[in-house]
């Protein structure tokens, strides 16, 4: 099984060996940056980033109160996506390519991913859905079992790394989280951008940039896009934080304080 790493900016050589053997084995690369908190106001404004352009998205966690599913590794959401209807993910993490069982490995659902980031890196597998419209609302609104989320083949590879351990229907729900999503192309750099600012119940925000990229190009574009983002004078230095872990912490605490 591949580890996720804490690394420096620069990876040792043989961190750069599993990157990229990591990488011949996924569908796609993404590079990631999330920027503090000091720097996101600059980094929207020079990228010309204009709000009324965003797609606005409510994304929805489930775990126990412990978070049990994450220290397995494995991440159930559900989200709404403005004008675009909702989705359901089954993300299991870190994975090696190569010992992902056929009957997944070439699902059209199945997605094999790398996501790298100034701190490390880690390869995921994420098995998609599409839940009938409403559903996601009506989970969030205690009005539907959460199974409905999920269809019988994302159930399934939920079973297979849990042993069947896990009943969906008590897991807690949490969540949600607002987003708001641009995606662009800077006048003076030729790859797509993706700018996402997820607003927590706090008032804290995580801005993250990103970009994708097939695994034949990751030097390429690692080196372009590291070069850009210094350019514009966004941070590669800062601690990096993730998302979808912030969210699942902040909401288990939420839960435990309730509690006690």
């Amino acid at each position: 099984m591949a580890t996720t790493h804490s690394i420096a900016p620069r990876l040792t050589d043989d961190q750069l060996r599993e990157l990229l053997g990591l990488a011949k084995g996924a569908d796609s690369i993404e590079l990631k940056l999330t920027v503090p908190a000091s720097g996101q106001r600059s980094a929207l404004n020079t990228l010309g980033l204009d709000p009324l352009n965003t797609h606005i998205r409510q994304v929805f966690f489930f775990d126990t109160p412990e978070l049990a599913l994450n220290e397995q590794g494995i991440v159930l959401r559900a989200r709404r996506i403005q004008n675009k209807g909702e989705d359901s993910v089954v993300k299991l993490r870190p994975v090696v390519p190569e010992k992902l069982p056929e009957e997944y490995r070439l699902s059209p659902a199945m997605v094999v991913e790398v996501d790298a980031m100034p701190g490390g890196f880690v390869c995921s597998a994420t098995l998609k859905g599409r839940p009938a419209p409403g559903t996601t609302r009506s989970v969030h609104l205690g009005q539907t079992p959460v199974r409905k989320l999920f269809n019988k083949d994302q159930k399934a590879f939920l079973d297979a790394h849990t042993e069947g351990a896990v009943d969906i229907d008590s897991l807690s729900l949490l969540g949600p989280i607002f987003v708001l999503k641009q995606s662009f192309v800077p006048t003076d750099f030729s790859r797509k951008l993706v700018a996402e600012l997820w607003f927590y119940p706090d008032g804290s925000r995580i801005l993250e940039l990103s970009t994708k990229c097939m695994p034949t190009e990751l030097m390429q574009v690692v080196t372009e896009t590291r070069l850009y983002m210094q350019d514009l004078g966004i941070t590669l230095h800062a601690a990096q934080e993730t998302k979808t872990k912030s969210a699942l912490q902040f909401f288990a605490r939420e839960i435990s304080a309730k509690k006690s």
